[in-house]
């Protein structure tokens, strides 16, 4: 019979002959499928080999990396007791092929590209970051992201750091301490990275504001820290922003400069009065916190009462006197003496004690009359009634 003429027979030949070539194009595929290095390529790989002298890497190339003897030796004892067989581990490419047919890998310049790229992210996010001071030269201070070397100059601490000591117990001081840090200067190519620490200091002020604003409520009670001193009023830090306590808003009694009340450094309670958000301004009260004096003023004094006072100020029409528990009263010009006056300094100066007489109580207009002519016209009375009874008994004897 011929076997052409069978079509079964026509059919099973070329599926025979296809099996070899089907086995040679996977061969070919598998052989492609290797990974072809480049010089300062960074890639994982597993690791397959340790020992002291050697570090075999899979890269998933025709042959397994080899990390040099001589980074081994360079390597921290405690990072080499780390690494282990089956770890996925990034390397960087030094050489893909040397003259001994080995792909030459690294594992520290690996680490050192990515603290780079790192660096890179957060210089161009302009985030900031903690970082530890290692040590310090003549210029600055060094501070590692990873294994990239970080400088921080003199001129970029903050200012607060200045206290008088000279630059080298400052920046010796320093060493080991923790550091607010932004990145100003980040360059690959001249391994240059310069880090600011003041720079960081106002973002951290700015986002401490931003957030402080953004919870600040009116009425809210807050502590904060007495920070400058002004004639119109008082600054105080509540932690991220500044608030003003007015001059007017720090007692209930006259107020001539904030320092009869503060001093920069003290730690107070202040009433959020008013909170401008556009403008990041704060009005604080510290009298609020504090009973309103006059509405009890009828329960403490009475006319006719006589009282101890403190002169607090003078003026052409008379004198201000405060009396104990924040209520000032005036002494008009008219009361301060029997005799004819031009200007009050002829009979008191401020920061004199000195008895008065109540004359008048306003609570509504907020007003004390007070007398001092009254008290002297008293006592001149009872001093001369005393010399009277003295001559009259002297008399009789």
């Amino acid at each position: 019979m011929d076997d052409s003429a069978n079509p079964s027979s026509q059919e099973a030949a070329p599926a025979e002959r296809s099996q070899p070539l089907s086995s040679m194009s996977e061969w070919l595929g598998e052989a492609y499928e290797y990974r072809m290095l480049q010089h300062g390529e960074i890639v994982e790989g597993t690791v397959v080999h340790v020992s002291p002298g050697e570090i075999l890497i899979d890269v998933g190339s025709k042959s397994e990396g080899l990390v040099s003897p001589r980074e081994l030796e360079r390597m921290a004892p405690e990072e080499l007791a780390k690494i282990r067989v089956g770890d996925r581990v990034p390397v960087f490419v030094v050489t893909p092929e040397d003259h001994n047919g080995n792909i030459v890998l690294s594992l520290t310049q690996a680490q050192l590209e990515k603290d780079w790229q790192a660096a890179q992210v957060l210089y161009s996010q302009g985030e900031i970051f903690e970082g530890v001071v290692a040590s310090y030269n003549r210029g600055g201070l060094i501070v590692h992201l990873g294994k990239v070397r970080g400088f921080v100059p003199s001129s970029q601490l903050a200012r607060h750091r200045y206290r008088g000591e000279t630059r080298e117990e400052l920046l010796s001081a320093l060493v080991g301490e923790k550091l607010w840090l932004k990145i100003i200067e980040c360059d690959r190519s001249q391994n240059r990275l310069i880090l600011s620490e003041e720079a960081a200091e106002r973002q951290r002020r700015k986002e401490q504001r931003e957030q402080l604003l953004e919870e600040l409520r009116e009425g809210d009670i807050r502590r904060g820290t007495v920070i400058s001193l002004a004639n119109f009023g008082a600054f105080v830090n509540l932690g991220g922003a500044d608030g003003l306590i007015h001059l007017s808003e720090l007692s209930w009694c006259r107020v001539s400069h904030p320092s009869e009340v503060l001093k920069v450094g003290d730690e107070v309670e202040v009433y959020v009065l008013s909170i401008d958000r556009e403008r990041c301004r704060i009005g604080l009260s510290l009298k609020r916190l504090q009973p309103e004096p006059w509405e009890t003023v009828h329960e403490r004094y009475s006319l006719g009462q006589l009282v101890t006072g403190t002169i607090t100020k003078l003026t052409d029409f008379g004198a201000f006197a405060r009396l104990e528990g924040d209520i000032e009263g005036l002494i008009h010009i008219s009361e301060l003496s029997d005799e004819p006056i031009h200007h009050p300094r002829e009979v008191v100066k401020e920061g004199e004690v000195v008895p008065l007489r109540i004359i008048r109580i306003d609570r509504k207009r907020k007003r004390l009359g007070l007398s001092l002519k009254r008290v002297r016209e008293e006592e001149a009375a009872e001093s001369e009634e005393q010399g009277e009874d003295e001559e009259a008994e002297d008399t009789e004897k």
